[in-house]
């Protein structure tokens, strides 16, 4: 492990050095490709370093001890001898974790997807508050969200919703959202106070470049036509929207948010070389695939990886025992305290599983 930090930390500084150079900050996309490289070891470098100074410490308590004949300043060099113990064994710990494989996709923008499950009205509407939730996560990250697609209910909630989100590791943060989100509430129609419970399915794709996912357009059928809903004169009268069927797998994306047909045909591809992406995905890594396709599930009730209790005030993740009584600010955003326990849940996981394989 030692030997694997020890080369981070000389690339990292020799990263340092070739990007104050005037040849490579004049070449933006060296200069980008490099400065990605770099700040991908930082926080490694950082945890690299800190870790030398404890040893560091840790020797110069020892020697302390070890030296030193007054009992009180022996009993001083102990405690300290133990809280640097403490913090060394921390540190290597997050070391182990940030030397684990990296999920290639981290750092890739996402393609959030929000369907209505089983409750009807009520499903509906709390697609809308999903959606709704994960835009403000996105404000306090810093990212952007744009609304793709969208089609909706009756009564103001979403039968599905299709958004980009970008940013800094949006990946990273987000893939461990996708499944089924169970609401139990009392709907504003329920004259009985009765609690219902309802369902919304949640998918969060990396986004592909074209790099990524290469289409033959020949195995594309692209169809136009008239848009529907809500836009004003245009709507009805011009062949604006656009379903794009990926023949070889059947995959069909239609997108109708834009007057422009240009756009629309634009967005449909971003979301079927995702779709498209996760289709490969899910050949190389069969295993893998197959229990995240039992995260997002069919939308059934029964089938939940958290729950939003309103009545309570409540929201629980049933993959890692945690429980929040603030769903009140978690539908304001407040997703810290669940994507962070997830990313540490799983990436414990992976630690356990690389060390049983070593």
């Amino acid at each position: 492990m030692l030997d694997k930090l020890e080369q981070i930390e000389a690339r990292y500084e020799a990263l340092t050095e070739e990007l104050s150079q005037p040849e490579v900050y004049n070449d933006p996309a060296n200069y980008a490709k490099l400065n990605k490289q770099h700040r991908g070891m930082e926080e490694m470098v950082s945890k690299y370093r800190e870790w030398k100074q404890l040893k560091s410490d840790l020797s110069g308590a020892k020697e302390l001890f070890d030296l030193e004949e007054d009992e009180e300043m022996r009993e001083l060099a102990r405690a300290e001898m133990t809280t640097l113990e403490g913090r060394l064994e921390k540190v290597e710990e997050d070391l182990r974790i940030l030397l684990l494989p990296r999920d290639p996709n981290d750092e890739k923008n996402v393609i959030l997807e929000i369907r209505a499950g089983t409750g009807g009205d009520e499903a509906t509407l709390f697609a809308a508050e999903m959606l709704r939730m994960y835009g403000r996560y996105a404000e306090r990250q810093g990212w952007k969200m744009e609304i793709l697609d969208a089609s909706e209910s009756g009564i103001g909630g979403l039968k599905e919703a299709i958004a980009e989100i970008s940013g800094d590791k949006v990946y990273s943060k987000l893939k461990h959202e996708s499944g089924v989100h169970r609401v139990q509430r009392v709907p504003q129609t329920e004259t009985s106070g009765r609690i219902h419970t309802s369902a919304v399915t949640v998918a969060v794709l990396p986004e592909a470049e074209e790099v990524d996912v290469k289409i033959n357009q020949n195995d594309l059928r692209i169809d136009t036509f008239c848009s529907s809903g809500p836009g004003g004169q245009s709507v009805n009268t011009t062949y604006s929207a656009v379903r794009i069927t990926h023949m070889p797998t059947g995959t069909v994306v239609s997108m109708q948010d834009e007057k422009s047909q240009i756009k629309n045909r634009e967005k449909a591809m971003r979301v079927l070389r995702a779709r498209l992406q996760e289709l490969e995905e899910q050949k190389q890594h069969e295993a893998q695939a197959s229990e995240r396709r039992q995260m997002v599930g069919s939308g059934d009730r029964s089938e939940k990886i958290r729950t939003y209790n309103f009545k309570e005030n409540r929201v629980s993740d049933h993959r890692i025992q945690l429980t929040i009584h603030q769903l009140d600010l978690v539908m304001e955003g407040a997703l810290d305290e669940f994507i962070n326990a997830l990313v540490a849940h799983y990436q414990a996981e992976k630690l356990k599983a690389e060390t049983v394989a070593a």
